[in-house]
């Protein structure tokens, strides 16, 4: 099985669709739109085009060659800026694979030297014990857990705060 991660062309934007659409929504922010269309791709795809290598990094995962998963750091600001927000999705077939260990192995030294960042962020839903091995085993420590910080299907969960820090940056 070989894992790649690339930049976002064009022509993804009916695999982004089909990817967004069938995602497990259970652990995503609610501004994911549902149902997905090829018109939310185009719009996600023009984000991206503006501010990839600039405000962030967006890459697109592959399996053998077909886009099964998508990966992004999106810079902070102001005091903040030397840090960026991980974040992750899977197609679901894919699960339990090793696929998003090794893709954000893959990831975080492009985001740190792409971005100049000192650290990266991941920030899990308590209950998401899948997402937080996937840190765990990329060097990502949990430094602390906000409670009841997020409200999903209209309960409360614990949100956690994951942190790596570049080794190779100073400050």
């Amino acid at each position: 099985m070989a894992i790649q991660l690339r930049p976002w062309k064009a022509e993804d934007r009916a695999a982004i669709a089909a990817l967004c659409d069938a995602v497990d929504r259970r652990f995503l922010s609610d501004r994911l739109p549902q149902p997905y269309t090829e018109a939310d791709a185009d719009s996600w795809l023009c984000y991206v085009r503006q501010h990839d290598e600039k405000e962030g990094l967006f890459r697109a995962i592959l399996v053998d060659g077909e886009v099964v998963g998508m990966i992004s750091a999106e810079q902070k600001q102001d005091v903040y800026r030397k840090d960026a927000e991980l974040g992750y999705s899977l197609a679901t077939n894919r699960w339990s694979q090793g696929v998003m260990t090794e893709a954000v192995r893959q990831f975080c030294p492009l985001a740190f030297a792409a971005l100049g960042l000192v650290r990266m962020t991941g920030m899990v839903y308590e209950e998401n014990i899948a997402s937080r091995k996937v840190l765990e085993k990329n060097g990502f420590v949990l430094e602390g857990t906000l409670r009841k910080a997020v409200i999903k299907a209209g309960r409360g969960q614990n949100l956690c705060i994951y942190g790596k820090l570049n080794p190779e940056a100073e400050g």
